[in-house]
């Protein structure tokens, strides 16, 4: 996507932003908008890497006495900046273990035997992985992609076998970034969103029991789908089952590095999902898991200052949690909110739901990152839905969701976008129309079947 445009209007639309803004805003909030928007255009343009863009923005708010110092730099002092940053950790200790693609082929070599059950298998090497990668990009295109790009190498290349492959790869990689509130980076903005403007409790034991079923349908229906758009030129799949062996052969057994560190995920992972009765915060379960991975000579602490994503991540998450909250007590959101609600009164609640969900997933044809559209509309959203009526742990956690499930409408819909779409075996037009069938089995699956379950386990009460 050309983002030339943007990049010339960025410095225009802090300007826009103050005149459109209500003026029954405090002039503070008026700047900070400006800011914040300009931010965004940032974050979607690229015109400076993301950390950098957010950085300059937290400093302007103190240089132009929008904020105090010790405000500006609020974020960073919040356990969700930490929660992700550890994340962040757990991904490079996953990836320099090897214990990554050891999932991958184990699935592969288990459940591989037809075209379908190695895309089902590529999915489930995503959702296993999911709760502990906290990056799309780095879940789906430093582990998944290599893989499912592999299987397409053993298998010849095959243009439409390789198409199945890659598409599959994607699907379940922007599919499980939804699912767990430590999947995506944005996640936990979103969850601390609905707690600081709405009180919502958005545990990672909440969101998981939410999300799991609709998920799981998504990740079995999906690649049914794309078996259909493009079907393999071949049902045999023996040389694809060979590599993946071949491969487990070269790890050899699971050393006890690897089993260490299963050892502490499956700890950090009970902490999380026991927190209501701890008490304990997920940010210090989590950062107690890392200082047992460096105890315990899993990783060095070298390697974890060495893991650039998860210091960059804690550099712009810190401050852009810092703007949406200042934003909310500024009144901000309740002003968006009344204005949707404008438009819709008079609507039942479930058509507003739908009408809301629908509009903040297809509206991401305009966005290049999850996170950018998160950060931007999900607060205003989220309190128009609420505003109407409709159930607020329900709409919160499905519009965090499609936050995620969104990137799968276009190939710049995401950072793993461009890598799973450089890999050339799919056209633009191509990976649109099947996005955009995809994109209708999601709202089937998330908007039909989603609130029964979501009824039965009492988010929707």
């Amino acid at each position: 996507m050309n983002h030339a445009a943007l990049r010339w209007a960025a410095p225009l639309v802090p300007a826009f932003a103050i005149y459109f803004t209500p003026s029954s805003l405090a002039a503070d909030a008026r700047h900070l908008l400006a800011i914040f928007t300009g931010t965004i255009i940032a974050l979607i343009a690229r015109p400076v890497p993301m950390g950098a863009s957010v950085v300059l923005a937290m400093t302007l708010l103190v240089l132009t006495n929008t904020l105090t110092p010790a405000r500006a730099l609020a974020g960073f002092a919040s356990p969700t900046t930490w929660m992700i940053f550890s994340a962040f950790l757990f991904a490079r200790a996953v990836t320099s273990t090897g214990f990554g693609p050891r999932i991958a082929y184990v699935l592969i070599d288990r459940i591989g035997h037809s075209p379908l059950t190695l895309g089902y298998a590529v999915a489930a090497t995503n959702l296993v992985l999911a709760p502990f990668i906290p990056s799309d990009t780095g879940r789906g295109g430093g582990i998944v992609f290599p893989v499912a790009r592999s299987l397409a190498q053993a298998l010849g290349d095959l243009p439409k076998t390789s198409a199945y492959l890659i598409l599959v790869g994607y699907l379940s990689t922007y599919t499980t970034s939804g699912m767990f509130l430590t999947s995506m980076a944005a996640n936990p903005i979103m969850a601390e969103i609905a707690r600081k403007s709405h009180g919502l409790d958005v545990t990672f034991l909440t969101w998981a029991i939410a999300a799991i079923v609709p998920g799981v349908l998504t990740l079995a229906i999906g690649p049914l789908i794309i078996l259909r758009a493009t079907p393999p030129e071949s049902q045999d799949i023996k040389a694809a089952r060979a590599m993946a062996a071949d491969e487990l052969k070269k790890l050899g057994n699971l050393n006890p590095r690897e089993l260490r560190l299963v050892i502490i995920l499956l700890g950090v992972m009970a902490g999380w999902i026991t927190s209501p009765w701890h008490g304990l915060h997920n940010a210090f379960v989590a950062l107690g898991g890392l200082c047992a991975l460096v105890i315990s000579e899993v990783v060095t602490w070298e390697e974890m200052l060495g893991e650039k994503r998860a210091w960059d991540a804690l550099l712009w998450f810190g401050p852009i949690l810092m703007m949406t909250d200042e934003l909310a007590k500024a009144g901000l959101f309740s002003v968006l909110s009344q204005s949707v609600v404008g438009v819709t009164g008079g609507m039942p609640w479930q058509v507003t739901f739908f009408a809301l969900c629908a509009g903040y997933l297809y509206i991401h044809y305009a966005f290049a990152s999850m996170t950018s559209q998160a950060t931007a509309l999900y607060a205003g959203f989220l309190g128009a839905g609420i505003a109407a009526g409709a159930p607020p742990m329900m709409i919160a956690i499905v519009l965090a969701a499609f936050s995620s499930l969104n990137a799968g409408i276009t190939h710049y819909g995401t950072g793993s976008a461009t890598v799973f779409f450089g890999a050339g075996f799919v056209t633009q037009g191509q990976w649109w129309r099947v996005g955009f069938v995809l994109s209708l089995m999601i709202l089937a699956v998330w908007l039909g079947i989603g609130p029964l379950w979501w009824k039965l386990v009492g988010v929707w009460p």
